[in-house]
């Protein structure tokens, strides 16, 4: 067995980027589970494919597996991470192979799970097939960052937000769009990427936003909105709060007059008492293991100046996207500064600008 680079061809780099493209497709769509991508070739054509489902179940490869119209004995089968091995809500992937006599497996990194790790490799291996793994490495192992960070830490992934203008404001009252539309476009991209969204009560009271995503068609994937409210002082009036129900809004407060607790509860919103720090700021570390366990894996913030603040001071966010207009906004009115660009570039070392070719934004993305 090896796992050199050169044991891999240039059709295998192409089923195995397909795949990828696959997984990606997913990002941030599967539930607990990873997204998952899966190319079965037979005779140098490609028969079958496959991704992990909606909310994680069914996984890529037995996707792919149902989704042939041929007999699959004889064929290469590319994932992108290691088929699972054991039993859980659906059966083994390395069931579902051996039974149907697929001749090679070679997929690219091995799973972080302890459930899964190396052993699938050895299962297969004792079934006769013959198993490669290794290809496209760096580009799946960059791909899966945030899977094998949520494995680690058991947090979400936290990707942060935000727009400033040329001078340096991110709010000035009666202007409600700082960026142009192809940076929204991306603002909506990253909503539909990530199963949940992260704001205080005073960026909701101020801008009533509806936090969905409003990509033509994805709708239905608008991410789960939480919302940190000290004294549950959101405004019953705001879109939030009138559309909110026990699946889509997560509220995290301290204390509240009982008339409030049962005003929201009506709403069927889910309330979290959540402790605060000496400093009257709620414990953000402690909220994000309690996502995690509520099944969030990848967090978007679009928070105000306090926020995002605290958050990139405490080194939280993995990612950060810095929208930059060329608009300059009026200090003649009520407005707010931005002013953690100091604290954005002593935390976040690695750094890079995004180029939409399209709009006069300027993007900069900032990671952990």
């Amino acid at each position: 067995m090896s796992t050199r680079k050169d044991k891999f061809s240039k059709k295998d780099k192409k089923y195995m980027s397909l795949a990828l493209t696959l997984a990606s497709s997913r990002h941030g769509l599967t539930g607990e589970n990873p997204s998952v991508g899966c190319v079965i070739v037979k005779n140098d054509e490609i028969i079958s494919i496959g991704q992990t489902s909606y909310n994680g179940r069914p996984h890529a490869e037995y996707n792919a597996i149902n989704n042939s119209n041929e007999i699959l004995h004889g064929s290469t089968m590319y994932v992108t991470l290691e088929p699972c091995n054991h039993y859980g809500k659906t059966p083994p992937c390395t069931k579902e192979i051996i039974k149907n006599k697929i001749k090679k497996i070679i997929y690219s990194v091995e799973d972080v799970d302890k459930k899964v790790k190396g052993k699938s490799f050895k299962i297969l291996k004792s079934k006769n097939i013959i198993v490669k793994k290794g290809l496209l490495n760096k580009e799946v192992n960059n791909f899966y960052k945030p899977y094998f960070f949520n494995r680690k830490n058991k947090t979400p992934y936290v990707t942060g937000k935000i727009a400033v203008s040329r001078n340096d404001l991110i709010y000035s009252k009666g202007t409600k769009r700082i960026t142009d539309i192809y940076s929204d476009k991306l603002t909506h991209l990253l909503r539909y990427k990530n199963d949940s969204l992260m704001i205080s009560y005073k960026t909701l009271n101020e801008d009533n936003p509806k936090l969905n995503c409003r990509l033509d068609g994805q709708h239905k994937f608008s991410p789960k909105r939480i919302i940190l409210d000290n004294n549950l002082e959101m405004k019953i009036s705001s879109y939030i709060f009138r559309t909110a129900n026990k699946d889509n809004t997560i509220i995290f407060y301290n204390k509240a007059d009982k008339s409030k607790v049962s005003i929201f509860k009506k709403k069927g919103i889910q309330l979290i008492r959540s402790d605060l720090l000496k400093n009257q700021d709620f414990n953000i570390k402690s909220i994000l293991k309690k996502l995690y366990i509520l099944g969030c894996r990848n967090l978007l913030v679009e928070g105000g100046n306090n926020l995002t603040k605290y958050l990139i001071k405490k080194k939280l966010f993995n990612e950060f996207y810095l929208f930059r207009s060329p608009k300059k906004l009026s200090k003649l009115v009520a407005y707010k500064v931005f002013n953690c660009f100091k604290d954005l570039s002593q935390k976040y070392k690695d750094k890079k600008k995004i180029n939409t070719q399209l709009g006069k934004d300027s993007i900069t993305l900032y990671r952990n």
